[in-house]
């Protein structure tokens, strides 16, 4: 088990607005305009060498609406970028394929449309959306059905054209998907990590803490290698929120958590049990070494301090340990770690009390 949950949290415990979820799509656009104008430049040299200039001098000013369009999207303009690039590829495909053919397969590049709108369009504009894609795609296939090509070319540099479109969509359309497919790991991974964790303190929270517990009391039915627990709460909370405020409280919840991170070992689970309270799982552990660990936390929470205007202020906390039996459930053997706690209040507080064995 890791020491916590609040290294791999951190600030993705916040919930994000919608603005800032769509931050990516908008980054990855930024990085297709600069693709597609690239792709374009190749254009110009490609029918430049072909000898057809008017081809050659539409990839120029197609470059420059991309140019256009990418300092839009650095502006954060996303409308005015999202209409330049529709105007470009709309115009480009229906300009290429009218002069060259629809053997040129510039029509493709309309296709590369249809995951961009429905990632970034609400579905009943979506649908409006492509079925217009579709239907200037029949009209484009259509019309050059009955027409010939304005400027045709040698079927040697029509197939090398073709083939071409073909593998740049390919390219585009494959770094699309590699992009949506990480974008949903990753929120897959920040969701999980979200329904896991205490959004203050970064730690596990109560439910997961819970079935960590469970699971390593299997493990003890299996080969028993002794599981303790122990449960902190921090002395005169109420205290301090009542001094401070809850704001100074907070941080020092925070503080408490990130001292206890530093305390317990690697195997070892930390968790927000509730308010101020820290529950501990320690695998592999028997009493007398829960005992240790415990007073270790105890000691670096005491030396903690928590900044506040031009002074620091300082906490303790009091622990209670147990450690579990096999057989019995796990929310008994931590009940008998929260009556350690209670003893350890009645006693002075700042101190470790243990369950006898």
């Amino acid at each position: 088990m890791a020491t916590s949950a609040k290294q791999n949290a951190g600030a993705s415990a916040v919930v994000l607005p919608s603005r800032q979820k769509k931050r990516p799509f908008w980054t990855v656009m930024k990085r297709c305009v600069q693709i597609a104008a690239a792709v374009d430049v190749m254009f110009f040299i490609i029918f430049f060498a072909l000898g057809s200039p008017i081809l050659a001098w539409i990839n120029v000013v197609s470059v420059s609406m991309y140019a256009a369009a990418y300092l839009c999207l650095a502006k954060r303009k996303n409308f005015v970028a999202i209409c330049l690039i529709w105007i470009e590829v709309l115009g480009h495909a229906a300009l290429g394929t009218v002069m060259v053919g629809w053997e040129s397969a510039f029509h493709y590049y309309l296709l590369m449309f249809i995951p961009a709108i429905f990632v970034s369009t609400k579905t009943s504009k979506a649908i409006a959306a492509v079925f217009a894609l579709w239907c200037f795609y029949i009209g484009l296939n259509a019309m050059t059905y009955f027409t010939s090509p304005r400027e045709p070319l040698p079927p040697e540099a029509l197939t090398a054209l073709r083939y071409f479109n073909i593998s740049v969509v390919f390219a585009m359309f494959s770094y699309l998907s590699s992009y949506y497919y990480s974008k949903i790991v990753e929120g897959q991974r920040h969701l999980g990590m979200l329904a896991m964790t205490d959004p203050l303190t970064g730690l596990y929270n109560r439910r997961h803490i819970l079935d960590v517990a469970n699971y390593e009391a299997v493990q003890q039915k299996r080969a028993p290698s002794g599981l303790a627990f122990i449960i902190a709460d921090v002395d005169y909370f109420k205290r301090i929120n009542d001094s401070y405020g809850h704001d100074v409280g907070d941080a020092v919840l925070i503080a408490v958590s990130n001292t206890i991170s530093k305390s317990i070992r690697e195997q070892d689970s930390a968790a927000r049990w509730g308010g101020e309270e820290f529950l501990i799982v320690l695998p592999n552990t028997n009493l007398n070494d829960a005992l240790l660990i415990a007073d270790r936390i105890r000691k670096n929470i005491a030396t903690t301090t928590v900044p506040v205007d031009q002074e620091a202020i300082s906490t303790t906390a009091t622990l209670g340990v147990s450690s579990y039996r096999v057989g019995e459930s796990v929310s008994n053997a931590i009940a008998k770690a929260d009556e350690c706690l209670y003893k350890g209040k009645k006693a002075g507080r700042n101190c470790v009390e243990a369950a006898v064995e």
